[in-house]
C-alpha cells in the first residue's frame, strides 16, 4: 500500500459507536418534538401525527447520506463540497447564522422555567441561559465529549419520564385517535385541518429531527468520533485545553485508502453498524418521543383556551398534569421540558459554530500553505457571536419562543432542500460507484428533495401575498 494511503478501519460494535444520533436527535427535541407538533397536537388533534413520523423519516435518509460521504473521506461533507462549488461557503455561513441565531429554543426554555419560579419577564433568565452554554462549551476537554454527556443523560432521563406521564394520563381512545392520525384521520379532517397555519406546519416538520443545516453536522460528528476514515482526523478542543499551537490546529482534509477487497467490506462492516445506530436512536427513539409528546399534549391540553397563544400549551400541560396526578408532576414536568429545551439550545449553538467555523476555515486554507488552521479559535468566535446575537435581542424584548422558532424552521427548510441536492450530487461525484447509494436510497433522496423544494416555494408564495394555499 502506498505511503499515501491509509487502511480502512475494521468496524466496532453498536455497543461501542453509540453517540452521535443522540447528539443529532438531541437538536430536535427542543424544536419540533417539544414546541412545534405537540403545538399543533394542542390546537389540531392528532390527525397531523403522520406528518412527524414522515418528517423524521426523511431526516434519517438525509443524514445517512451525510454520514456515507464522512464515513468513506473522512472529512466533513462541507469540505467535499467546497471542493466541487467553492462558494458554497458563503450560503453555509449566512443560511446557518440566519435560521439559528434566533433564539427561540432558549426563549423557550427560559418562558417554561419563569412558569416554575414565577418570573414574570423570562428574557433575563434566557440571558443566563445563553451565558451558561457559553461557558459549559467551553471549559470542556473536548467539546464533542461535553455535548454527548449531555445529551445522553437527558434523553435516557427525559424520554421514560415522559413515556411515564403518558401512560398514567391517557386513555384507549386517545391511544387510538394516535394510530388514527399516523394515517392521517384526524377529527373530520384528512391530513391537513382547516385553518392550520402552513408556515407552522412546514416548520414542524423540518423539525423532526435536526432541521435545516444542522443535519450535515453529523459527518463532523461522524469524524469527531473516528468512524470509518474519520479516525485519521482531529478533535476541536476546549476553549481552555491545550496551549500549544500545534495543539490548536486541526487539518480538515480527510485521507485516502485503496478501494481493495478488504477496505470494501471494511466499509460495508461500518455502513451497517451506523445505519443500525442511527435507526435505533435517532428513528425509532426520535419518531417514539414525538409520538409520545403529542399524545401527551392531546390528552392533557387538546380544546383548552390559551392554546394557540405562543407556547401556553406547555403551561397548560404542566397544569392539567398536576391536576390529575400530583402537583409536584406538573412542575416536574415543566422543568424536564425546559431542561429539554436547554440542551436542544446548547447542541444547536455548538453545530452551527462547528458549521460557520468549518466553512470559514476551508474558504482561508486555500491561502494557507500547510493546510492547517486554528479551528478551535474560530469555533468559540462564532459560538460567542451567537450568544451575544441572542442577547442583544432579547435586550430589544424581541423574544416571543413561537415565533422565532418557527421564523428559523421556515428557513432552515430551505435550507435542507438545498443542501439534500448538494450531498446528493457531493455522493454522485466524488464517491467510487461501490460506495455511492444504491437505486432505492437514490429514489428516497430525490422525492424528499422535490418535497422541500415545493413546501418551500408554497410556504414563500403564501407569505409574500402572492398566492394563498387553502385547505
Amino acid at each position: 500500500m502506498s505511503k499515501d494511503l491509509k487502511p480502512f478501519p475494521p468496524s466496532l460494535s453498536i455497543t461501542k459507536i453509540l453517540g452521535p444520533s443522540f447528539v443529532i436527535l438531541a437538536l430536535g427535541l427542543g424544536s419540533g418534538e417539544v414546541i412545534l407538533w405537540p403545538y399543533l397536537v394542542a390546537n389540531y388533534g392528532l390527525g397531523i401525527a403522520w406528518g412527524a413520523i414522515l418528517g423524521i423519516t426523511f431526516q434519517f435518509f438525509i443524514n445517512m447520506e451525510i454520514e456515507r460521504y464522512a464515513l468513506v473521506k473522512g472529512e466533513s461533507v462541507f469540505v467535499g463540497i467546497a471542493k466541487i462549488f467553492p462558494h458554497s461557503v458563503y450560503w453555509f455561513i449566512i443560511s446557518t447564522f440566519i435560521g439559528f441565531g434566533l433564539p427561540g429554543i432558549v426563549a423557550a426554555s427560559a418562558k417554561v422555567l419563569a412558569a416554575v419560579l414565577g418570573i414574570v419577564n423570562f428574557k433575563w433568565l434566557a440571558i443566563v441561559m445563553l451565558l451558561v452554554i457559553g461557558l459549559l462549551l467551553s471549559v470542556g476537554k473536548t467539546v464533542y465529549g461535553t455535548m454527548e454527556k449531555i445529551t445522553k443523560g437527558i434523553i435516557l432521563i427525559g424520554v421514560p419520564f415522559i413515556f411515564i406521564l403518558t401512560v398514567f394520563l391517557s386513555s384507549k381512545n386517545d391511544w387510538s385517535s394516535l394510530a388514527s392520525g399516523l394515517i392521517g384521520n384526524g377529527d373530520g379532517f384528512w391530513f391537513l385541518p382547516a385553518g392550520i397555519s402552513l408556515a407552522t406546519f412546514f416548520a414542524a416538520f423540518a423539525y423532526s429531527g435536526a432541521g435545516g443545516n444542522l443535519n450535515l453536522t453529523q459527518s463532523i460528528y461522524i469524524k469527531e468520533k473516528g468512524y470509518g476514515m474519520g479516525k485519521y482526523s482531529q478533535k476541536i478542543a476546549g476553549l481552555f485545553r491545550g496551549n500549544s499551537k500545534e495543539a490548536r490546529q486541526v487539518k480538515l482534509s480527510g485521507e485516502d485508502f485503496e478501494a481493495n477487497e478488504e477496505n470494501i467490506s471494511s466499509f460495508k462492516a461500518w455502513w451497517k453498524v451506523i445505519n443500525q445506530e442511527h435507526f435505533i436512536v435517532f428513528l425509532f427513539i426520535g419518531a417514539l418521543s414525538m409520538m409520545l409528546l403529542m399524545l401527551l399534549s392531546f390528552t392533557t391540553t387538546y380544546g383548552l383556551s390559551g392554546n394557540a397563544e405562543g407556547i401556553n400549551f406547555v403551561i397548560n400541560e404542566g397544569r392539567v398534569i398536576g391536576q390529575n396526578l400530583i402537583p409536584i408532576a406538573g412542575t416536574l414536568f415543566l422543568l424536564v421540558v425546559s431542561v429539554m429545551l436547554f440542551q436542544t439550545q446548547l447542541g444547536v449553538m455548538d453545530s452551527t459554530s462547528r458549521i460557520m467555523a468549518e466553512n470559514v476555515a476551508i474558504a482561508r486554507l486555500k491561502k494557507i500553505p500547510d493546510g492547517k488552521i486554528n479551528l478551535s479559535k474560530i469555533y468559540y468566535l462564532f459560538l460567542w457571536a451567537q450568544i451575544a446575537f441572542g442577547i442583544v435581542l432579547f435586550l430589544l424584548n424581541i423574544h416571543e419562543p413561537k415565533t422565532l422558532i418557527v421564523l428559523g424552521a421556515v428557513i432552515n427548510a430551505f435550507a435542507m432542500f438545498v443542501h439534500t441536492g448538494l450531498v446528493y450530487w457531493l455522493n454522485h461525484k466524488s464517491l467510487p460507484v461501490i460506495f455511492r447509494p444504491g437505486l432505492f436510497r437514490k429514489i428516497a433522496i430525490l422525492v424528499i428533495f422535490l418535497f422541500f423544494g415545493f413546501f418551500s416555494a408554497v410556504v414563500l408564495l403564501d407569505q409574500l401575498g402572492l398566492f394563498h394555499f387553502k385547505i
